[in-house]
């Protein structure tokens, strides 16, 4: 590879090369009950057990009728009624109609449903009010028109929300085959580390990256398993990374940089690692390493086929968040099984009340607040560097400004990449 840095595109069109070739390994299968799917991969597609819906409804409260008798303006004998929950019934007799209440079955003979607000009743009859007219198949869901027994109607590789699940429940799925959640090896490094619950000495700070990372790594569909902080000497990070091989994915925070105590990547270098770049030229995040390391022992045809990958993420928190989402995130999606893009963006208007301006040659990712209505608007957080935590937990997204960039002005267009 050149010594030059790639720039932020050419970083990552690489990283999406290799979630492509990942993409094509089959990851395994376990089922779920349904109630606990929420968040996982699909593995199998849904298929309906029976037409969508089974049977025509109606989706208003009214009177089911036959259109051609209804657009005369007479009056209809009501010749029934009928409730969500009930049987279809019918037929319908000619110039009749049939209370109906939303949800339930239309009876046979009957193409159409008033509305409420549009008859009058009297005497046991129901009348459309004239000049109001009324079309076949109006207000009625047809049987079948979602979907025919049979028909496929969610492939895998999708993310169960709420509406997959629902549509689960209503196909009969109790429980579902998903993509098992690869594992994924968090390794936090350097002497200035200590635990959450201890405290800090002069020159120590607590942990914050591996539990922010594990939040990252559960919320992408992966199982975070956060090793032992190493130290910064090599009998450690070679203890550490022996560990961590077994792992689907492996995330190091810290240690990347070029001073004197980064030894992260020469530890790397002894097992046999292949880089693919050892910098990018983004802010935050310029340090980032990507590559690749031989799989020990390859016990399945998957392993065989593969290495394993890894990331060298900056020690700084604003950092570590940027560029896992920039690259680690679209690996880990082609590790569980999924089908959306990684990562994502959208975009809004710049909002601050003044122009801002930036120095050409990086692309950046900065913290940011967005206002996401009808008309999204993207504010800079105020921040004072990568290490500073609470513009992290301030900004909802990170607004992009390009490269090339020399000035944002209110109201331009800019990207902002979601978490």
């Amino acid at each position: 590879m050149s010594s030059a840095l790639p720039s932020y595109a050419e970083a990552a069109a690489l990283v999406a090369r290799h979630a492509a070739a990942l993409s094509r390994f089959r990851p395994a299968i376990e089922r779920v009950d349904l109630l606990h799917a929420a968040g996982r991969v699909l593995a199998q597609p849904l298929v309906a057990d029976t037409d969508q819906p089974p049977f025509s409804r109606s989706t208003r409260d009214g009177f089911a009728c036959r259109a051609d008798d209804a657009n005369r303006h007479a009056p209809l004998v009501l010749a029934g009624a009928a409730r969500a929950g009930d049987a279809p019934s019918g037929p319908l007799p000619p110039a009749a109609a049939w209370e109906i209440m939303t949800g339930a079955p239309v009876p046979s003979g009957a193409d159409a449903v008033l509305m409420l607000e549009h008859v009058e009743t009297a005497r046991a009859t129901v009348r459309l009010l004239p000049p109001r007219t009324v079309k076949p198949g109006e207000n009625i869901v047809a049987q079948g028109v979602q979907a025919r027994q049979g028909d496929p109607l969610l492939a895998p590789g999708v993310v169960l929300r709420p509406g997959q699940i629902a549509l689960a429940a209503a196909l009969g799925y109790a429980a579902l085959d998903v993509f098992a959640r690869p594992r994924v090896a968090i390794l936090t490094t350097g002497d200035e580390l200590v635990p959450i619950h201890a405290t800090p000495a002069p020159g120590q700070i607590r942990n914050s990256n591996a539990p922010m990372l594990a939040a990252l790594v559960a919320e992408a569909g992966g199982d975070p398993w956060l090793l032992p902080t190493a130290h910064d000497n090599p009998a450690s990070l070679d203890a550490a990374l022996a560990q961590a091989l077994t792992a689907d994915l492996l995330l190091i925070s810290g240690g990347v940089s070029a001073g004197k105590f980064d030894l992260v990547e020469p530890a790397l270098a002894r097992l046999g690692a292949t880089f693919h770049f050892t910098g990018v030229r983004i802010q935050p995040g310029k340090p980032t390493v990507f590559g690749e390391l031989p799989v020990p022992s390859a016990k399945s045809v998957r392993e065989q086929h593969r290495t394993k990958c890894f990331f060298g993420l900056p020690g700084n928190p604003v950092s570590s968040a940027v560029t896992f989402l920039l690259f680690a995130a679209p690996i880990l999606a082609a590790l569980t099984g999924i089908r959306e893009t990684w990562p994502r963006f959208a975009l809004a208007r710049f909002a601050p009340p003044a122009d801002r301006h930036a120095k050409p040659g990086l692309t950046r990712f900065l913290p940011a607040a967005c206002t996401f209505g009808s008309d999204p608007q993207a504010a800079f957080v105020p921040w004072h560097g990568s290490g500073d935590l609470g513009a992290l937990a301030a900004s909802n997204c990170f607004l992009v400004v390009p490269e090339e960039a020399a000035t944002l002005h209110p109201g331009d267009p800019v990207q902002i990449l979601l978490p």
